[in-house]
């Protein structure tokens, strides 16, 4: 067990007293080396690992040169401010220049959420936290949600009007129509 730190202290002791999150604490939060989302006002440690780094970086180095000029890719520490006003951080985000003031990312959080949004899901994570997190990205702007599941190589592709495709490891992942040319096979995502 890792010793805890006088910052990871406090985020537990303010979290008991039932304090009400903003934008600026997430901001202020020191890196602790764990993945905060904005809830409802609260903060939420969202299950990362290892594994789970290697995923996204792996993905990320894929659809990078399907995504420029026209779009950039952000790693998991971005947040997004959704409609409901929480702020959502996808491990891996295309956004299209276009949505962004002056084509340009800001220095703080994004108003609107990416046009892809990819998770990568731990085998703790509830279905309903899925579910909803799905529901509030397209409610911000979404076009498609992509959830990764290393433990089955598995990927579920949403699309806006909810359709769903469930992709198996020797299948291929298209990014048509967000990342046209994109093409990978499943297992692939998740080769160690």
């Amino acid at each position: 067990m890792k010793p805890m730190s006088a910052a990871t202290s406090r985020l537990k002791s303010e979290t008991r007293r039932k304090r009400r999150w903003t934008e600026g604490d997430l901001l202020d939060l020191p890196d602790d080396g764990r993945k905060y989302e904005l809830v409802n006002g609260n903060l939420v440690e969202v299950p990362t690992g290892m594994r789970h780094g290697e995923i996204a970086v792996e993905l990320t180095i894929k659809i990078y040169s399907y995504a420029k000029p026209w779009a950039i890719v952000y790693d998991s520490s971005t947040g997004f401010r959704t409609v409901r006003g929480n702020i959502r951080s996808p491990d891996v985000s295309v956004m299209r220049k276009e949505r962004l003031p002056e084509g340009k990312s800001p220095i703080g959080f994004a108003d609107g959420t990416p046009d892809l949004a990819v998770e990568i899901i731990s085998p703790s994570e509830k279905t309903s936290d899925i579910l909803e997190k799905i529901a509030e990205y397209f409610e911000s702007g979404t076009q498609e949600v992509w959830l990764l599941f290393p433990e089955r190589k598995q990927v579920h592709r949403y699309t806006v009007n909810l359709e769903v495709q469930v992709l198996n490891e020797n299948d291929i992942l298209k990014g048509e129509p967000i990342l046209p040319g994109f093409e990978v096979r499943v297992g692939d995502l998740f080769a160690e």
